[in-house]
This record gives C-alpha cells, sequence and structure tokens, in this order.
C-alpha cells in the first residue's frame, strides 16, 4: 500500500503485456482518470508516459475515500472503462483480457505494479529521465525527440506545456 503524501514512481503494465495502449483511445481513459484523481486533489502527477503497453508515472496519493485511495480508484477506473470499449468495439481484443478469477472475468493491468518511493531530487530526475525517454528506445521508437511524443510530461518540463491540464511540477512543490 503506498503511505499519502510520499512520491512514487510506479509501473504498471497492461496483462499480459498486450499493447491495448497502442491506440490513443485507451491512452485517453488513463489521461481521463488522472485528470478527474487530480482535479478531487486525490493524486499529483508529476511525470508520465503512457507506452503500448504499460505507463510509468511519478505521482503522490493525497487522500483516501472511503476504502479507496486514488491510486486503486486509477486502475479500477480504467479497467471499467477498457471492458466498456473493447465489449462495443473490439470483442476479439477483449478475448485476450479473459481470465478465471473469482472476482473478475477480466483482468487489464498486470496484479502487483511495481511503486518506488521517490527519496530525492537525484533520484526524481532518474526516474524523469528514464520516462521521458522511454518513446525513443529502440524496441519503442514512436519519436525522435522525447517532447514530440504527445502522452508524456516531457513537452511540460521542457516547454512549460501541460496539454491535458494534470501536471504538478516537482521542482515547485
Amino acid at each position: 500500500m503506498l503511505n499519502e503524501e510520499s512520491i512514487y514512481y510506479t509501473t504498471a503494465t497492461i496483462y499480459e503485456w498486450i499493447h491495448l495502449l497502442q491506440q490513443d483511445i485507451f491512452k485517453d481513459i488513463l489521461i481521463s482518470s488522472l485528470k478527474f484523481l487530480n482535479e478531487t486533489d486525490r493524486l499529483y502527477i508529476f511525470a508520465f508516459v503512457i507506452m503500448p503497453n504499460h505507463i510509468h508515472i511519478v505521482w503522490s496519493i493525497n487522500q483516501n475515500t472511503g476504502n479507496e485511495t486514488g491510486y486503486a480508484s486509477f486502475f479500477k477506473f480504467t479497467s471499467n472503462h477498457f471492458l466498456k470499449k473493447l465489449k462495443k468495439n473490439d470483442p476479439v481484443l477483449l478475448q485476450k483480457f479473459l481470465v478465471r478469477k473469482k472476482d473478475r472475468k477480466h483482468q487489464f493491468w498486470k496484479r502487483n505494479s511495481l511503486s518506488i518511493e521517490i527519496l530525492s531530487d537525484e533520484m526524481f530526475e532518474q526516474k524523469l529521465n528514464y520516462i521521458h525517454n522511454n518513446p525513443l528506445q529502440p524496441q519503442w521508437d514512436l519519436v525522435n525527440n522525447p517532447t514530440d511524443y504527445r502522452y508524456s510530461s516531457a513537452r511540460y518540463y521542457e516547454e512549460g506545456v501541460d496539454e491535458f491540464g494534470i501536471l504538478t511540477n516537482y521542482y515547485l512543490s
């Protein structure tokens, strides 16, 4: 369980490494959830990148509502919306997410995502650089410049542009 107000670097992966997030419609579901949780002061998002089958994010969890943290709300909301979109638009792809679990028929996120507490400015810098350069990695080769990748905080830290209105500047917090 994540501690409130600590800052974490989290990597969450789509189940079976399926490239669900390759389509912008699914990336937009993640952005929508982050935007809502940020606007309701449940999360602060310091940095992120959405890749075809995973997300890297640096964030802090601000408050609980009932028994559910902003962290849990993010995964629950996105899973529910993935399910709705796939039922309507791509039932063949939806079949890849079928699981035999007592509590669900479909699973979109790999269990036990990696979360590491950010303990220093140097650690934040290292994670920020990793996040922003992820789309340039040879296995992805999505863009030539980090600021050209839309689903990332690179433009925010380089040019001050927060297209989605979800980011908090780590250096000013």
